[in-house]
């Protein structure tokens, strides 16, 4: 009976040191861009693509990508986000970084 009680304390202590602790790991800048925490951010329309489904804005930083203030060419994640923007509107927008393009996940004009 020692002899079963030994080896049952064994196994439970193998699996108590082969089974860690369930943490959950700190967020990543990758999680956080997935979970929909990409803040708004201030930019102004200068060209509109719509064969390429492009769309050129210069923006203020844009935290969730650590990308400073700039102009550059977004991807739109849906086509009929250009169908409501001119160049030299203001708008706010949220971007995402999507099978590793740079692209527009939503699309407003500034109030």
């Amino acid at each position: 009976m020692k002899l079963t009680s030994l080896l049952v304390a064994a196994a439970l202590a193998a699996t108590a040191v082969a089974t860690p602790a369930q943490t959950p790991p700190a967020p990543s800048t990758a999680d956080q861009q997935t979970t929909g925490a990409a803040p708004p951010v201030d930019a102004e329309v200068r060209k509109v693509d719509l064969e390429q489904g492009k769309l050129t804005l210069r923006h203020g930083p844009i935290p969730n990508l650590d990308m400073p203030p700039m102009s550059m060419v977004f991807r739109v994640a849906d086509p009929k986000m250009l169908d409501v923007v001119k160049p030299g509107d203001k708008v706010k927008f949220t971007a995402d970084k999507v099978n590793g393009v740079f692209t527009v996940t939503s699309l407003r004009h500034a109030d």
